[in-house]
């Protein structure tokens, strides 16, 4: 379960490089299709086949609507049968981190200004699947359980050995 639980972490920092990747590619295509003369529209905007890069805005809905919430849910519900310390409460902060990126996502249209926090909030989510991959990474290493600290740490104290 641990290999899974970190696995998973993994997932989501790598789920942040692709959906900044697939931004990216969509308004380089839309910018790129502006420069040729086009104009945006609804239909560009619902991905009327411009050929400028639109799938990255698709790909970038599907990634940050379906699968980053579904694996940081996944994290928090492994994380209650991994045995590790601070195990729960980082798929917690993790999971937290993405529903805040969905709940802002939904509101960009209406304020755009909250795209400053969309982008922000996503190293958010980053960094801290990092921590919970490194942190379970460190237990496999040192065998530290919730039942047994690991050697130097205080009991209570949350801390891994590194």
């Amino acid at each position: 379960m641990r290999k899974f639980y970190a696995v998973l972490a993994m997932i989501l920092v790598a789920g942040v490089a692709v959906q900044a990747a697939s931004i990216a590619f969509g308004f380089g295509g839309m910018l790129s299709f502006i420069q040729g003369g086009g104009v945006v529209d609804q239909a560009v905007v619902e991905g009327s086949g411009t050929g400028s890069g639109e799938i990255g805005f698709s790909l970038h809905a599907i990634v940050g609507g379906a699968v980053m919430p579904l694996a940081a849910l996944l994290l928090l519900v492994v994380s209650f049968f991994v045995k590790v310390r601070g195990a729960r409460m980082w798929a917690a902060i993790v999971f937290g981190t993405v529903v805040l990126q969905v709940a802002v996502a939904f509101s960009i249209s209406d304020v755009p200004f909250l795209g400053l926090i969309h982008g922000a909030n996503a190293i958010a989510v980053a960094a801290t699947a990092s921590i919970a991959a490194r942190r379970m990474r460190q237990a496999r290493g040192s065998g530290a359980t919730d039942a047994q600290p690991a050697a130097g740490a205080k009991a209570g104290s949350g801390a891994v050995a590194a």
